[in-house]
């Protein structure tokens, strides 16, 4: 499914108008059919409900759900936040329509406007159709006081298409904006969704179908969901003669003494996600913590200098005589001096499909140039501000332009991690993950997670495959462990335990269709 921005989400309703004569009034009664769908589920007994208008065609498909409500049996109060000689036409002829079906709206101008602001705490439920997708500049006036009246009234709120107040685009605050419980968006996903303050303020959000034509609904775009049924056909089969060899072979360069833990959870990522072959290449702290409790994998002990790996380390491996069909470099390297000498001597000549995570991108934030050959770059947002001088702000206002940047910047298959990871590749749309939850911030999940991308790597998966496939796996498995254990409390290695069961859902899913 393909996301919209702004401009697009207008274009889209300009195409369908002005191309298949689908008037304004039609897709405003979907609209609105659409809500009422979600208020039934919401207040199925019925109740009071408080609907907040603009003077625009999302204050119009506010006033086609007062009046679809009040048909269905709910007590329906309407706040109007502009004068009557305000609205829009299409807004007004929506007016027309609930002030016909015996719906009292209450203007901005009214001398109890604010008094009857204040009281909103008697109702069941909130719609907030006051502003839509193509808002921008600073909300004021009327709109500003609805904002803060419905964000005040502890009520539950729907929101129409998008939280009024929140910028389409960049997810940011127009100076105030509606915290919704629930947000109905209509034809595809927008880019609020995934960053800034729209992350939080949209609440749980669903797609509703008002009948857009598909040629439209799949015009592409720069950015769309990552997709189930294509992540199931992109993942490798596995053949029933194969040999180990043919699931892959991943070298993890990863660990210090300090910290031999993200080595392991790297290694457990990789066998996990079905890797035929896993070999850690580490300091003597690292490969002891490893033979403890990983029997499977291969371990390469290096040289090191003060509990980390140094140069001399580099040409070590190098001499090593294995073929890895893909690595894994960087958790828990470190940072120093030594750390960046050894990724200097490894990459001179390094030609294989390698995951850069953590220190490793530390050491290329430093000056460090990547390998010439294939890579996938995992940051987080600490990462990312190093890589490119950005701050943590900037790059959360605007997670889609931070990604392009990225790809800018390196020309590599890249991810902008967190809520909503986004995966790139030059030349290609920005692809959003929908699996995952807020469970995922702790320690060691990008361990994982790299261990995981260095598997597809590994197995012949093209970078940008390998990269969306691994991130969507991952937090489906994530997603397993909050149903079992709950959203908060459970560990990277249980995820990393949770892989196959995930894997089985994704292959199953795509061979039911």
């Amino acid at each position: 499914m393909w996301i919209a921005s702004s401009k697009h989400a207008q274009d889209l309703d300009a195409l369908a108008r002005s191309k298949y004569k689908l008037s304004a009034a039609t897709l405003m009664e979907r609209a609105g059919k659409e809500v009422l769908k979600a208020l039934k589920a919401m207040l199925p007994e019925r109740g009071r409900i408080a609907v907040f208008c603009g003077k625009g065609n999302n204050g119009g498909d506010g006033f086609v759900v007062a009046r679809l409500a009040k048909q269905a049996g709910y007590t329906v109060d309407v706040f109007v936040a502009a004068k009557p000689s305000e609205l829009g036409a299409d807004c007004k002829k929506q007016f027309d329509k609930a002030e016909k079906a015996g719906i009292e709206c209450r203007f901005a101008d009214h001398p109890d406007w604010e008094e009857k602001l204040d009281c909103l705490g008697c109702r069941d439920l909130v719609v907030d159709a006051l502003l839509g997708t193509g808002a921008k500049g600073a909300v004021r006036g009327p709109i500003r006081e609805a904002i803060r009246a419905i964000n005040c009234s502890g009520v539950p709120v729907v929101s129409v298409d998008i939280p009024s107040g929140i910028d389409c685009d960049t997810g940011e605050e127009m100076g105030e904006s509606v915290w919704a419980l629930r947000t109905i968006t209509f034809g595809l996903p927008k880019k609020f969704l995934f960053q800034g303050a729209g992350l939080e303020r949209a609440g749980y959000w669903t797609v509703a179908d008002i009948g857009l034509p598909q040629e439209l609904l799949q015009t592409p775009t720069d950015a769309r969901l990552i997709d189930e049924e294509e992540v199931g056909d992109i993942l490798p089969e596995r053949m029933k003669g194969g040999h180990k060899r043919d699931n892959g072979s991943v070298l993890i360069i990863a660990g210090s003494s300090r910290m031999p833990g993200a080595a392991a959870l790297a290694a457990l990522g990789a066998l996990r996600s079905g890797a035929g072959l896993v070999s850690v290449a580490g300091v003597a702290d690292v490969c002891r913590a490893i033979s403890t409790n990983m029997p499977e994998v291969v371990l390469l002990p290096l040289s090191e200098e003060g509990g980390v790996l140094g140069p001399s380390a580099a040409q070590e491996l190098l001499s090593f005589d294995p073929k890895f069909d893909a690595a894994v470099i960087g958790p828990g390297l470190t940072q120093g001096e030594a750390v960046q000498g050894f990724l200097k001597e490894l990459w001179k000549d390094w030609r294989v499909p390698t995951v850069v995570d953590a220190d490793a991108l530390n050491a290329v934030a430093k000056g460090v140039r990547l390998p010439r050959g294939e890579v996938v770059l995992t940051p987080h947002v600490g990462e990312l501000s190093r890589l490119l001088e950005f701050s943590v702000a900037e790059i959360e206002s605007d997670r889609f332009g931070t990604l392009e940047a990225v790809l800018d910047k390196f020309g590599s298959c890249a991810l902008v991690k967190g809520a909503h990871t986004l995966v790139g590749y030059p030349g290609f749309p920005a692809f959003v993950n929908t699996t995952g939850n807020p469970g995922m911030a702790s320690g060691g999940m990008g361990d994982v997670l790299s261990g995981v991308i260095g598997t597809l790597l590994s197995q012949g998966l093209p970078c940008i495959d390998a990269a969306l496939c691994g991130v969507y796996w991952h937090g489906l498995a994530a997603d397993y462990c909050a149903c079992t254990v709950g959203n908060v409390g459970y560990l990277a290695t249980e995820v990393a335990e949770m892989l196959p069961r995930a894997r089985a859902t994704i292959t199953s899913s795509c061979e039911d269709e």
